[in-house]
């Protein structure tokens, strides 16, 4: 389909009428002798002499020319475009954070697999959330994995591949053996500014109690939930454990409560993978849509048929100018 991205410019058209019909030619009247043996002294003196000056009228093909060309460069003026067929392109509008506990109890091997057979808890985490990601298509990720320190692994991307990857690459430890839940929550903050999205949503995962935070889980619970953060937290592992090695299920609990988020708690492969669910469940994906037209523009078009027309019309005027010369 055609379309003018100046259509204002076929206002354009008429300035030649108006001109003519306005601002005719100018004329001006002067006295003159006339000489009726002009031609007779003008060869006694030997001078040569000529007819005196004429306007040419303008032929029809002239008028034409010079008619298609205005017509031409406005129509390039007025910026013709090719538009294509509409393409609708959708965008998410929801950032997930996936904050999960890398300190030394992951280590254990306490929770059941899908086989019955015990599995290391980093292991089994890495399976469900592995999958979690694989079906997060047109949302963005972010990784932060924690133990002494929080990291930012990943930071917000649609490539799920590569998120997948990184997090199957990270080992029990490499962040140190305590636990920074407080300090997890407030990198995922900092994750968030200066993205302006409808849903922004932490999943915090951990099997032990916060040691070694400079910032309060609490408090970063409450500043998350200020600023628009919905925190859903995961327990695994021994309720009943010591130190560090014991889930703190109420601080979780309070964590997700401030946030605007959900508590779960799971013991084995399958348990964790239903949260997940649960929690994405919840959480449907928003969607921005735009559309968008591609435009092809065409304005060389009329450009270079007025050009080379008005090089034919010079062309076609110097060579009958020349004929009728040599026939003279």
């Amino acid at each position: 389909m055609l379309s003018f991205a100046l259509p204002l410019a076929f206002l354009l058209l008429p300035i030649p009428l108006l001109v003519w019909k306005f601002a005719p030619p100018y004329q001006e009247r002067s006295s003159a002798l006339r000489v009726p043996f002009f031609r007779s002294m003008a060869q006694a003196v030997d001078m040569p002499h000529s007819s005196g000056a004429i306007v040419r009228s303008h032929t029809k093909l002239q008028f034409m020319a010079s008619a298609l060309v205005w017509v031409l460069m406005v129509i390039g003026l007025a910026q013709p475009e090719k538009l294509g067929d509409p393409i609708t392109i959708e965008t998410s509008a929801r950032d997930v954070v996936l904050a999960v506990d890398i300190s030394g109890s992951m280590d254990e091997r306490d929770l059941i697999g899908s086989d019955g057979k015990p599995l290391q808890r980093l292991d089994a985490v890495k399976q469900v959330v592995g999958d979690f990601i694989a079906e997060r298509q047109g949302d963005r990720i972010a990784l932060i994995v924690f133990g002494s320190n929080a990291y930012l692994q990943v930071p917000f991307t649609e490539d799920l591949e590569t998120a997948a990857e990184i997090l199957n690459q990270t080992q029990v430890g490499m962040a140190g053996p305590h636990t920074a839940i407080g300090d997890a929550i407030g990198l995922a903050l900092n994750t968030f500014q200066g993205r302006d999205v409808d849903q922004k949503l932490v999943i915090l995962l951990s099997d032990g109690a916060d040691t070694n935070s400079r910032m309060s889980p609490i408090n970063a619970a409450d500043i998350a939930a200020r600023q628009g953060v919905s925190i859903y937290t995961i327990g695994i592992g021994k309720e009943d454990g010591e130190g560090e090695a014991r889930v703190d299920t109420d601080a979780l609990i309070q964590i997700a409560d401030r946030a605007n988020g959900q508590f779960y708690f799971a013991d084995d492969s399958e348990g964790l993978r239903e949260i997940y669910d649960t929690i994405d469940a919840l959480n449907p994906r928003v969607i921005d849509s735009a559309e968008f037209q591609p435009r092809e523009p065409l304005s060389h078009i009329p450009f270079g048929v007025a050009l080379c027309l008005t090089l034919s019309a010079l062309l076609w005027l110097v060579f009958t100018a020349k004929r009728k010369q040599k026939n003279a």
